[in-house]
């Protein structure tokens, strides 16, 4: 979980709220807020259940990407596994177990928390929780019928020539990534 901090010169006082937009997963919000100087500032931001991504990796030390559309970019992209928590009550190893068999098949049998990280905390308080699954056995894929992936499993090679062409570029990826090598 991402701890708070607090510090009275830097925090900002919330003195009151209204709904701008509310949608089928995101809520606009804009708050009034009291500045640490005294003054007020309006502040808009988007409120995001949460979600999950997942680093698979196989006994030969590759790790599974899915491609899927990217809308918002106008762009197909590799990435990890990953999906939203249902409505923010869900916890998230149980999500990341239902997101890696719904977009890869695959099953895993030990599962290791890397980190969970802030994605844009300029504007949303989305906040991935990103996680590493061995053991891997493969079922069959079963996305959600709004969901087209594929999926192909790289060696840290690859991924790293990918990095260098530019074909990743996923924020969640690209810190899973770096989460990897650092918590074993």
């Amino acid at each position: 979980m991402i701890k708070k901090f607090h510090e009275a010169e830097l925090d900002e006082v919330f003195l009151s709220n209204s709904r701008v937009f509310s949608g089928k997963l995101l809520k606009v919000e804009k708050d009034e807020v009291r500045l640490p100087n005294g003054s007020t500032a309006t502040r808009e931001y988007i409120r995001h259940p949460g979600a999950v991504g997942i680093v698979p990796l196989l006994e030969d030390g590759r790790i599974v990407l899915v491609k899927q559309c990217r809308y918002a970019l106008d762009t197909v992209m590799w990435e990890i596994p990953a999906g939203k928590l249902d409505h923010g009550a869900e916890d998230p190893l149980d999500c990341a177990k239902r997101e890696l068999s719904e977009e890869t098949g695959y099953e895993a049998e030990q599962w290791t928390h890397l980190v969970d990280i802030a994605t844009t905390p300029g504007f949303t308080d989305e906040v991935i929780h990103l996680y590493k699954a061995e053991g891997l056995s493969l079922h069959q894929q079963h996305p959600d019928e709004d969901e087209f992936v594929t999926m192909q499993a790289f060696t840290r090679e690859e991924l790293l020539h990918m990095l260098q062409q530019g074909e990743l570029f996923d924020a969640k990826t690209l810190c899973a990534f770096f989460a990897l090598h650092l918590v074993k």
